[in-house]
């Protein structure tokens, strides 16, 4: 006959609290390490050598207004002060290549200030609710596994990770019409201390002002489909055609508009770890999307402009930063790097010192390329 047995606590003992400590704090020394080991990389590689940013380099920027909503339906928060106004900057762009006409991820940075850098709050994202990669330990696969042969890319890493091709096909898109009707997502969680000072985790996405659909969705694509990002054959669209309608949408419609939006949660001891997943959006009917802001961009930058406008994480009140990380394994790891990426931006603004500004992409050039000669 068997009993119920109540298994007593293990007792955490001193010196095995010491080598948990020091495991964390290793764990803690090898993400930073890496994390600058990088940067430094891409500093000198893509900044310094070649005047590129890490990707997204085929942008084009504006400026215009943000405006804080008038009656929040997210907890109060100091900065997002009802009916406050600020300055904006948005710069769309798509990662990795230079041509709209190829399948890519669109980007949409927002920045709370007309200026270079410095700014009270800025924005990242792209478009598609998951991601292609979900710690700084997955990101550095992605990116050892990119071998891209004239626009084909990733074959290796889908085929070794199921969830990053699953986060591509979310998030790439072909054939769109304009920038304006795309979804943008920060994916993966900030902090969130309001008015009241209790803690809570934030999500942001960018959407269009009006409730349009989205176009350049891909469906049902193949694995072959979602790494082959070549334009199509006989395509008679510029690379920048994107970029030209953007421009066109201003001058016809006097604004690009936009709404930004906020899905909050609180913190909780036991929340899963899962909860900081890129790869899995908060259930929209328990966490809701609240509009936080109205923006409208009224005038392009021009190409300088727009090459010297740069995005950080680091451009937030310590209320609203990043979620600190405790190794590459971390989810929380990717906002981590994102943060500590200053060296390859300071170093991308050296070299136009030493170097110039490089000139713009021309609209028909090699295709199916992220390369092109800065010096035409």
């Amino acid at each position: 006959m068997y009993t119920n047995l109540v298994m007593p606590k293990k007792k955490i003992t001193f010196w095995r609290f010491i080598a948990l400590w020091i495991a964390a704090k290793w764990d803690k020394m090898i993400l930073w390490g890496i994390t600058k080991i990088f940067a430094l990389a891409i500093a000198i590689t893509l900044g310094l050598k070649k005047r590129y940013r890490m990707s997204h380099n085929n942008g084009i920027a504006g400026r215009g207004k943000v405006r804080i909503v008038n009656n929040p339906q997210f907890p109060e928060h100091d900065f997002f002060v009802p009916g406050k106004e600020f300055d904006a900057r948005v710069r769309h762009a798509m990662a990795t290549f230079l041509d709209d006409a190829m399948k890519g991820i669109r980007s949409c940075s927002v920045k709370f200030a007309d200026t270079d850098f410095d700014s009270p709050f800025d924005l990242e994202c792209n478009t598609g609710e998951i991601n292609l990669f979900w710690s700084a330990a997955s990101f550095l696969q992605f990116a050892k596994l990119r071998k891209e042969q004239w626009g084909v890319e990733y074959v290796e890493y889908y085929r070794k990770y199921p969830q990053g091709i699953k986060g591509a096909q979310e998030a790439l898109r072909k054939d769109a019409t304009s920038f304006t009707n795309l979804r943008y997502y920060a994916l993966t969680p900030f902090l969130f201390y309001g008015k009241d000072k209790v803690k809570r985790y934030a999500k942001y996405r960018v959407i269009p002002f009006d409730d349009i659909p989205e176009t350049g969705l891909i469906d049902n694509p193949s694995d072959w489909d979602t790494a082959n990002q070549r334009i199509t054959p006989h395509e008679t669209r510029g690379r920048n055609y994107l970029k030209e309608e953007y421009k066109e949408h201003i001058q016809k419609e006097g604004a690009a508009k936009y709404r930004i939006q906020i899905q909050t949660r609180v913190a909780n001891d036991d929340d899963s770890p899962e909860i900081f997943n890129n790869q899995i959006p908060w259930d929209a009917a328990i966490f809701p999307w609240y509009d936080l802001a109205t923006m409208e961009i009224t005038e392009i930058l021009d190409w300088k402009e727009s090459t010297l406008t740069s995005f950080s994480l680091n451009n937030m009140p310590k209320t609203l930063g990043i979620i600190p990380a405790k190794s590459i394994y971390d989810y929380n790891s990717l906002n981590y790097m994102r943060a500590n990426a200053e060296i390859a931006r300071k170093a991308r603004l050296l070299s136009y010192k030493l170097k110039g500004i490089p000139g713009p992409i021309p609209n028909n050039d090699n295709r199916n390329t992220d390369v092109w000669d800065p010096k035409k």
